[in-house]
Parts: C-alpha cells; sequence; structure tokens
C-alpha cells in the first residue's frame, strides 16, 4: 500500500469555510505539545453535525464565526509523543473520545459523573466556542493524550471510526435499565437508529422492531439485528403497546404516532435531536398513557463499552454504504445528506498508512 500523505511540513484539511463552502485546505503540520499525541489519521465518519455545518454554516445554536476543520469520528495511528506522553507508543492504533470539559468540571451532586450534561465542553468539529474546536477530518492531528482511546486487538481503525457513533447508541440504550427480553422500537433507521438497533441487540433485548420511510435504511437496520422492520412509507404502521421505544429520527411530526405505539407506562427514548425551535406534535398519549419520556445527549465514557464491545465480535460495519477519499470530502458530505442516495454512514479516507 502507497503512501498518500503530503510532504513532512504539510498536511490536507477538510474545512468549511461557510454555508456550501467546504475546502480540502493544506496547513502546518501540527506538533504535539507536552502531554499531547501526535495522530496520524486513517478513517472518519461523516455525521449530521458535518452535514448541518456544511449546509447551514451552523449546527444547533453553534454558528461558523471562522473556517472549522469538520470531524469527530475518526480513528488512526499514533505518530508521535509529546514530552511526558508514556502509557502509548507510536504506530499504536487508536480512536478520539472527542469532549474535553472545560474548567473545572464540577457537577452539581444530583447529575455526578454525568459529563455529557457539563454546560462548557468543547467538542472536535464543534463551533460552540470561539476560537472554534477544529476536528478530525485532516491527515493529522495534535490530541491530548487523556482523550486517546486505544483499539483492542482485532479492531481496525475503520471499525474504531465507528466507536464514537456506537458510544451515542450505547448511552442510548443504557438510559433504559434492565432491557434484556424486552421488546423494543427504534423508529428512524438512519445511521443512529441503526446503530442502536445494534446496541439493543448487544444489550440482550428481546424483540428489536425498526421504523423508516427508506428501504435501503430498514434493510441496513436489519443488517444491524433487527427483527422486524416497518417501512412507514408504504403504509405500514408502528407496533402497538411496546415497552421501550427509541425515538431516532428527530422529526417532529413522528412523535404523535410513536407516543401511540408506546405501552401504557412505557419508556420512550429521544435519541434523534429535535429542533431548537417551535414546532406542531400531538403530545396528549404522553400524558394519558403516563409514558416517561427521557432524551438521550452524546454519551459520557460508553465509547470504552463500544469498543470492548467491537472487541468481542459486535459487528457494525453493515452500517457504512460509502467510503471517500479525503479529497472527495464535498462529494461525501452531498451523498451523506441526500435522501435520495441509499446512504447510511459515509466514510472518508483521511489517508492510507505508510508501508
Amino acid at each position: 500500500m502507497s503512501n498518500c500523505r503530503t510532504d513532512t511540513g504539510r498536511m490536507r484539511a477538510v474545512v468549511v469555510h461557510g454555508p456550501g463552502d467546504v475546502r480540502i485546505d493544506e496547513r502546518t503540520r501540527p506538533t504535539p505539545a507536552a502531554g499531547e499525541v501526535l495522530l496520524a489519521l486513517e478513517w472518519g465518519g461523516i455525521c449530521g453535525s458535518d452535514i448541518a455545518y456544511w449546509k447551514n454554516g451552523a449546527s444547533g445554536t453553534a454558528s461558523l464565526a471562522h473556517p472549522l476543520v469538520l470531524g469527530h469520528e475518526v480513528a488512526g495511528r499514533i505518530a508521535a509523543l509529546g514530552d511526558g506522553v508514556t502509557d502509548l507508543a507510536e504506530g499504536q492504533q487508536v480512536t478520539v473520545h472527542p469532549a474535553q470539559l472545560v474548567g473545572d468540571g464540577a457537577l452539581p451532586e444530583r447529575i455526578a459523573g454525568r459529563t455529557n450534561l457539563y454546560p462548557h465542553i468543547r467538542y472536535f468539529g464543534s463551533a460552540a466556542f470561539d476560537p472554534h474546536t477544529d476536528g478530525g477530518f485532516s491527515e493529522f492531528r495534535t490530541v491530548p493524550a487523556g482523550q486517546i482511546r486505544p483499539l483492542p486487538d482485532g479492531v481496525d481503525t475503520q471499525q474504531g471510526a465507528l466507536a464514537e457513533p456506537l458510544a451515542v447508541a450505547l448511552h442510548a440504550v443504557g438510559r433504559v435499565p434492565a432491557l434484556r427480553g424486552r421488546t423494543v422500537l427504534v423508529n428512524g433507521a438512519g445511521p443512529i437508529g441503526s446503530l442502536v438497533v445494534a446496541a439493543a441487540r448487544h444489550a440482550g433485548a428481546g424483540t428489536v422492531v425498526a421504523a423508516d420511510l427508506s428501504a435501503t435504511s430498514l434493510a441496513v437496520a436489519r443488517a444491524m439485528g433487527a427483527d422486524e422492520t416497518r417501512d412507514i412509507s408504504r403504509g405500514e404502521s408502528l407496533p402497538e403497546d411496546v415497552e421501550v421505544v427509541f425515538e431516532a429520527s428527530g422529526a417532529p411530526s413522528a412523535l404523535g404516532p410513536v407516543l401511540r405505539s408506546t405501552a401504557r407506562g412505557g419508556t420512550l427514548v429521544q435519541v434523534g435531536n429535535l429542533p431548537g425551535t417551535a414546532v406542531s406534535a400531538a403530545l396528549g398519549d404522553l400524558v394519558t398513557r403516563e409514558i416517561t419520556w427521557i432524551g438521550s445527549y452524546r454519551f459520557v465514557e460508553e465509547i470504552d463499552e463500544a469498543l470492548r464491545a467491537l472487541r468481542d465480535g459486535l459487528d457494525v460495519t453493515p452500517v457504512i454504504s460509502h467510503r471517500f477519499p479525503l479529497e472527495r470530502a464535498e462529494e461525501a458530505l452531498a451523498v451523506a445528506a441526500d435522501p435520495g442516495s441509499g446512504s447510511s454512514k459515509v466514510m472518508l479516507r483521511l489517508a492510507v498508512p505508510s508501508t
């Protein structure tokens, strides 16, 4: 395999400059400071936030003030160690926990340990702070050693780049105790929904049903472990009286049918991001059916659980639908954003390792 990296002092990065303006920029290759490592990135997965920055110049309430390197689902190899880093090694295959707390990290006792709820977090590929936090869609990036997660034996860097979204799914599934043997509905079979299917199956769910408007997405959900699928576009209805429902579409119009599908006294976990603006939704069943409706946001340390699951044989590669080289990043974003493309998780080959 040939070496596709740039010269020793430069590197390429996928940089969004504004709405509809993403470029492959050449930048100076960074040098790790004390306590950091230099990563030679190999794979990255495109997420909805990457698409939002590209299409709208914003993701949620975070808006671009400056160019931003995209990407928070990444993996590669350690290229160099900064001073004081002794528990990692050059050449080691790793992924990254993309969250870094800003400040003392103190949380109220009622949410102690739930660092995903800490109010000030720098996240890879996020414009929430100024200066922004560059992501990992680049050939190289320096990372604090504490955010590095070594890949287990048998887990390659393409799988390693899936550990972050799998951690999101595992966190969502973990919001419901004692899932083993229970019937589960996952509404929305995009990349996260399909990973929730795999995570629920991994957690021992009894029957897993997936619903979506896309036959292609439902085929991915079946490959990830769904026992049944419901194609809403063909008039198929959601199942009734489901004990545990994961809403992964983020579509306000889905909330009424999903609440009606949830059993009386059941639990609905909201995984899909809902709009930050006013929407119209039928929510009456939330009260009359005494449904427990809970949110699920990113993850805490479930990325470690994700790596153990991958090590133990959980195969989530069916979620990958497309692979593009770094220089075709704009095409990759367009495919990931197009509901008619048949895409699920679109991967970027950030660089080919040297032989």
